[in-house]
């Protein structure tokens, strides 16, 4: 709960602080007598909000850059031999629906009207508070626990880059022979590639805080890099009741254990700091999660939650005041709050997550676009059996048509530590260099859509300032919000003349297809889609997975008749097999 301001004969007059569950904005109770202290205030007042509304972008950024995954115009990235399916590499996305936009806002109205009643009836919320806060650190553990993770990858990645320059040429991290590799821009042959003496995994930026032959140190690096960086495969079962099987790896561990010592304390001390942390957590979890499926679609529940939010804040002269009441009297991590001497601010959660996850939409789109620009037109040859109508014999008629390749998939998450030490020290902010790690290569696409996005909600945030200073009465953010983010992103779209793309832009599946064979005009434009590849044995192909998968649980089920007996309880964790190094 954010603290009231300090009382003070020379509090600015829009300084008194009311609350939102989904909009930040104060109000005035007071008039200054002293202009140097004025001054002093004002400043402090305009560097809580730059820090507020600097959280907010950063959580935003962050988590629209966790959110990435392939796009339908990539192609999946090949696997390597033991590896597991690209399939269970993708992020499951709870994808929203048009009715969203309508169950949204009225789900939201029923819950704050039932807890504003409910905090009528208690009178005092305390219990009500701690009920919220058992739920919320319970919940807030597992979002918690993934953000620390994925900032302990960022983390590690700088200690343990894949790709590092040293004396100008750039050099791949081999992690099965534990050896440094030249990188040229291509998968080069080991037998003609050009290695480092083995050494530590360090980065040679860091070896010099490392004894470079010491032998049990570099074995431990090693170790420790392969402990950090490796998956493991964990399986769960209980008979007749479930069976599981996910990966993790010792960073998502630690996360769970911080997170969980984060969220205990929280409830103990209600610390403001830890409230935050885990407002975070929430958010970054939400867009890892969540997606508005189209831009159609996050546009409508942007639009339901902009009148909601209208409705709550500025009707309060003919229904009680439900957003101010309950957001003042709930002490649960579902806002930010900042504080200075004498006054506070907060931001609710709704206010970065709603506009949020269009934002993510939008970085996810720069990213289809990027991938949707290097698709390559293949002549390929069609061959179909055509009746002659003279002769009424069958003929084969060939044409010759171009199938759309799509290029391959980049994984591009937590790649901040090749960038930093594959870039020459002189120039970390210079452009790509000809041999650059394709992860940063891949990561250089133009951000159109979303950097719109950004400067949108920034003007959105400054205007809601704005509108508190002027008007000193609250202000609900997502007033200003929606109309800038969707302004700035519909509006890039007018401009540059791809409405059309963004309208058909969709993240339910549909565009995930397998090469397509097109017919293009005299401009290489594409007219139309002749047949999907491997269209016709695609039922054929499909027949023969399910066939495999029936033989091979048949198989199981008569290995398991033979047992004379079966576990009740199984619970394993299985890390990759590495050969004995002697180094």
């Amino acid at each position: 709960m954010a603290s009231p301001p300090v009382p003070s004969p020379v509090i600015p007059p829009f300084d008194q602080v009311t609350q939102n569950i989904t909009g930040n904005f104060t109000a005035g109770n007071a008039t200054s007598a002293v202009p140097e202290w004025d001054l002093y205030l004002y400043a402090s007042f305009f560097t809580m909000e730059a820090k507020l509304i600097f959280s907010a972008l950063a959580t935003i950024y962050i988590g629209a850059h966790g959110s990435l995954r392939r796009p339908p115009s990539a192609a999946p990235a090949k696997r390597k031999d033991g590896e597991r399916e690209r399939k269970e590499d993708e992020p499951i996305t709870e994808g929203l629906l048009p009715t969203d936009a309508i169950l949204f806002p009225l789900l939201a109205g029923a819950m704050l009207i039932g807890l504003y009643y409910l905090i009528q009836w208690l009178q005092d919320p305390a219990i009500l508070n701690k009920i919220l806060r058992v739920y919320m650190s319970v919940m807030g553990v597992a979002s918690l626990s993934t953000l620390i993770a994925h900032s302990l990858r960022i983390a590690v990645g700088f200690v343990f880059p894949n790709y590092f320059r040293h004396n100008g040429a750039l050099y791949r991290v081999d992690d099965d022979d534990e050896s440094f590799i030249k990188f040229t821009g291509e998968e080069a042959d080991r037998n003609n590639a050009q290695f480092l003496q083995k050494s530590n995994p360090l980065p040679f930026g860091l070896r010099s805080i490392v004894p470079f032959n010491a032998i049990n140190v570099n074995r431990f690096l090693w170790d420790l890099r392969h402990v950090l960086t490796d998956e493991w495969t964990v399986k769960a079962k209980v008979h007749g009741l479930f069976q599981e099987k996910f990966h993790i790896s010792v960073l998502h561990v630690i996360g769970f254990n911080l997170a969980a010592t984060a969220v205990f304390t929280y409830f103990m001390s209600g610390s403001p700091f830890l409230s935050n942390l885990m407002g975070y957590g929430f958010c970054y979890g939400s867009f890892l999660i969540m997606s508005p499926t189209t831009f159609a679609t996050g546009s409508l529940v942007l639009m339901g939650l902009f009148f909601y939010d209208i409705v709550m804040v500025f009707y309060t002269q003919v229904l009680p005041p439900y957003m101010i009441t309950v957001a003042t009297k709930l002490d649960v991590p579902i806002k930010l709050q900042f504080q200075s001497a004498a006054r506070s601010s907060i931001l609710g959660l709704g206010d970065i997550v709603v506009p949020g996850i269009v934002m993510c939409l939008a970085l996810r789109f720069d990213m289809w676009r990027h991938y949707q620009q290097q698709i390559k037109y293949v002549p390929t040859d069609l061959k179909s059996d055509q009746h002659d109508a003279t002769s009424g014999d069958v003929v084969t008629v060939s044409e010759t048509q171009h199938m759309a390749q799509k290029a391959t998939y980049l994984d591009i998450t937590g790649c901040w530590g090749d960038w930093f030490w594959s870039s020459s020290w002189p120039g970390l902010l210079k452009g790509v260099q000809e041999t650059t790690p394709p992860t940063v290569r891949g990561s250089t696409f133009r951000k159109t859509y979303f950097n719109a996005s950004l400067v949108g909600y920034t003007l959105g945030m400054l205007v809601t300032l704005c509108m508190l200073t002027i008007f000193k009465h609250g202000q609900p953010a997502l007033l200003y919000l929606v109309p800038g983010v969707l302004g700035s992103l519909w509006l890039t779209g007018l401009i540059r003349g791809e409405l059309k793309e963004m309208w058909m832009y969709t993240e339910d599946g549909t565009l995930d297809t397998r090469d397509v064979v097109v017919e293009l005009d005299g401009n290489g434009n594409v007219v139309k889609e002749i047949k999907k590849d491997g269209e016709k044995d695609e039922d054929e192909k499909k027949k023969a997975e399910e066939e495999k998968a029936l033989n091979e649980k048949k198989a199981a089920d008569k290995k398991e008749a033979e047992k004379t007996e079966y576990s009740l309880v199984a619970f394993s964790v299985n890390a990759p097999l590495r050969k004995p190094k002697t180094q």
